[in-house]
């Protein structure tokens, strides 16, 4: 699909006619959403620039991401998006600018672009040109980059309170409460470092766009790049204090496991001190032993087990007195 914005915030969505003719100049943006071949061919024809492909913004190399070429800025970035379900991904999107204009080519929905897109209908881009655009989108996606940082933040600290603060509700948990708490925090994990990745990408292509005589000629352009910048600046050093945090909770989680298993293994420790002598005494008296002067004894058998009892007692008692259990 391609839709096209206009400079008065008007939006519609252009058909790859043969009969269409020249795209106005009044568009200010147009984005490609999961293009066909046909609509990939029907923009090139009309603008006179090549597009990126579904499989060249795969394969292209990070070095390649930025350069220019027949009088037009072509950009590409990994942007984050389903960063609320478990399973969030990375999108390369492609941005070009191109006689005061910007093309977009997306083959996914980052929430960026359409809270954008709603921005645009309310008026936000009239009076923008294509450099400033484009800085603008790209601060949609910034903004959007850091409430997911912020919404990440949350969870860690909901999950940290869990795992570590609530004592008495880990004494009633199930045993494998934290096998599951890992799982949480492998998906944290996971959603930080596809932040990290996109935060890098993003931060070459705003310094790439930043050194391009189109931004550097535009007060506005250049000072919304530099606020860029510092903004993107900011999000990786909170990228990494999260991914740190994440760190700790996992090592920490995998500390606590060990000590429940070691504590598994102490009752079983416990048991061995308590039952090991007890089976000693009755081994001793389970001998078949022609001459057992105790097997004539009256109380000889109350006496075995009275000698099992302390055999198990006094062990105890020891092993608690010097602190071993």
């Amino acid at each position: 699909m391609i839709r096209a914005y206009r400079k008065d915030g008007s939006a519609d969505v252009i058909l790859p006619d043969p009969s269409y003719g020249e795209i106005s100049d009044t568009v200010l943006w147009l984005d490609l959403i999961n293009p066909s071949r046909e609509e990939e061919l029907f923009v090139e024809q009309r603008l006179g620039i090549p597009l990126p492909t579904r499989d060249e913004l795969k394969d292209i190399e990070p070095s390649s991401r930025l350069y220019v070429e027949d009088d037009a800025l072509y950009m590409t970035a990994p942007l984050i998006y389903r960063a609320d379900t478990d399973l969030p991904l990375l999108t390369d999107v492609a941005f070009i600018l191109h006689k005061d204009r910007l093309i977009t080519v997306r083959y996914a929905e980052p929430k960026a672009f359409n809270l954008f897109i709603q921005a645009l209908a309310r008026g936000y881009g009239r009076k923008h040109t294509g450099a400033v655009l484009a800085c603008r989108l790209l601060e949609a996606v910034v903004d959007r980059t850091a409430e997911v940082l912020e919404t990440l933040a949350g969870r860690l600290d909901n999950l940290s309170l869990t795992v570590f603060v609530d004592r008495k509700a880990a004494k009633r948990r199930a045993p494998r409460f934290l096998e599951g708490k890992l799982l949480d925090i492998a998906s944290h994990h996971q959603l930080v470092s596809k932040v990290r990745d996109s935060l890098v990408s993003l931060s070459r292509l705003v310094a790439f766009l930043q050194s391009q005589p189109m931004v550097r000629s535009d007060a506005e352009s250049a000072e919304l790049c530099n606020l860029l910048l510092r903004d993107l600046q900011s999000l990786g050093e909170h990228a990494a204090f999260i991914a740190n945090n994440i760190t700790f909770m996992l090592d920490a989680s995998l500390g606590l496991i060990s000590l429940e298993q070691n504590a598994i293994i102490k009752i079983f420790s416990i048991a061995s001190v308590v039952f090991l002598p007890p089976t000693l005494v009755a081994s001793v008296y389970g001998m078949n032993f022609k001459f057992m002067p105790e097997l004539d004894w009256h109380f000889g058998y109350p006496l075995a087990l009275f000698a099992m009892l302390v055999s198990a007692v006094l062990p105890f008692l020891f092993f608690r007195w010097k602190g071993w259990l």
